[in-house]
């Protein structure tokens, strides 16, 4: 990962210096239990769920978190995606029991949801439910992944299932598959969209990283690599050849590299995090900063910039 310098002006008075992105953002807000988190380049500022309240919010660099949306029916907010172009915050709506004021035996290890909302104005625009799409399974939406059309696909981690959301709200199975399951704990997590047509996924509890492509989801295929990814969670794709990807369990950041579309995949680099469950990653400019909730209880959660 490089880090911008400030551009370089022969004319003094018209040189205006980026601020520079600080190494550590801690955020003091109790119990919030963060899972997911986006920058929003336009606004200087990163979005974040909330596994135990379900809000969503704001943080600046200062440190200072501001409330962006809510709803009774966000009982966990677990990944996000910001779709930038379209002015949608995209954000995975699950309830494994966290949030003690808002589960119910209707909803725990029931609910997978898709909450949308306007990025300019914080209003709900859409709620997708995709549960329903099989109902006597149970369910937890993850990570969410965009691809160029707009199209929408959420990972389910107790369900082996991948849903899509089209731009009009319509969901769908987009592939299901039993070798996708998980044989105990977490299943599918992670998920980003790869340009040349195909999505890369993250199996948790093995680290199974799969490659799927759109136009054909039961042709997938399981990226080998000798590096374990045991505790997969967040990912994000750097360019057409580098992944990074957060293994919660092993307290590490992977960065990843291919040479063959992802048929293959090295280790080319580590970040170590410490005892602080992080989560997910996010891209920011030039650098990538991953989300560190701590426990569920903490008097606070921090982002923090990789450094290889």
């Amino acid at each position: 990962m490089l880090t911008l310098l400030p551009a370089c002006s022969d004319d003094e008075d018209n040189t205006v210096a980026t601020p520079a992105s600080p190494d550590k953002i801690t955020v003091p807000q109790a119990a919030l239990s963060p899972e997911g988190i986006q920058y929003d380049e336009a606004n200087r500022r990163f979005f974040v769920s909330s596994r135990t309240q379900g809000r969503i919010g704001t943080v600046k660099d200062d440190s200072t978190y501001t409330q962006f949306a809510d709803d009774a029916r966000l009982v966990s907010t677990i990944g996000l995606n910001l779709d930038a172009n379209r002015q949608r915050l995209l954000v995975a709506v699950s309830d494994n029991g966290a949030n003690t004021s808002r589960s119910s035996a209707a909803t725990r290890q029931k609910l997978a949801a898709l909450a949308i909302y306007n990025t300019n104005n914080g209003t709900l625009s859409n709620f997708v439910d995709l549960g329903g799409l099989r109902p006597t399974q149970n369910h937890f939406a993850n990570d969410i992944a965009v691809d160029s059309q707009g199209n929408a696909y959420i990972t389910d981690s107790l369900s082996p299932i991948i849903y899509k959301v089209d731009t009009q709200g319509n969901a769908s199975v987009f592939l299901e598959n039993a070798q996708l399951a998980a044989s105990s704990g977490f299943g599918l997590n992670g998920i980003v969209f790869h340009p040349d047509g195909y999505l890369l996924v993250a199996r948790s509890n093995d680290g199974t990283l799969f490659k799927v492509p759109l136009s054909t989801p039961a042709n997938f295929s399981r990226v080998t690599t000798t590096q374990s990814l045991v505790g997969a969670d967040g990912l994000l794709l750097v360019d057409n050849q580098t992944l990074l990807l957060v293994a919660g369990s092993q307290s590490t950041v992977f960065r990843l590299a291919s040479t063959d579309a992802w048929v293959t995949a090295n280790r080319t680099g580590s970040f170590a995090t410490g005892a602080v469950s992080p989560t997910t990653i996010t891209r920011r400019t030039m650098d990538a900063y991953v989300l560190y909730p701590y426990q569920a209880t903490s008097p606070r959660f921090a982002i923090t910039k990789v450094k290889f």
